[in-house]
């Protein structure tokens, strides 16, 4: 189990890569934006997808330019509208200005080669 901390909140094994490879990429500037909108939100933020290498990208119907591969997007836990709200705001509040809201989960990136000033609906 890899406990390395990236942040004051987020650990390397929480970014991990979800194939066997678990390798860990993350993109340091956008580690640091993430940990200002965790401050912010002052809520825990649960992440099931942080860096994907290209074949788990591929096998879990990631696109072939998702900001995961880069380091650059985590996908946030966020079940109820009380979760949504307050990891939105705080996202946005930070800088956030690329993210796609799941029924169950907030997709935040800072992919700087991609159109900005985007909300999506998966």
């Amino acid at each position: 189990m890899n406990n390395e901390k990236l942040t004051s909140h987020f650990t390397a094994k929480e970014m991990e890569c979800g194939c066997e490879c678990r390798e860990v990429s993350m993109n340091t500037e956008f580690m640091k934006k993430l940990e200002s909108a965790r401050v912010h939100a002052d809520t825990p933020f649960k992440i099931n997808s942080g860096f994907r290498c290209k074949e788990h990208n591929k096998a879990v119907g990631g696109k072939p330019t998702s900001a995961h591969l880069t380091g650059q997007a985590a996908d946030i836990v966020a079940t109820t509208s009380r979760e949504r709200h307050k990891i939105l705001f705080s996202l946005v509040s930070i800088g956030f200005n690329r993210i796609g809201i799941a029924k169950k989960f907030i997709h935040a990136d800072s992919d700087q080669t991609k159109h900005n000033r985007v909300i999506w609906l998966y």
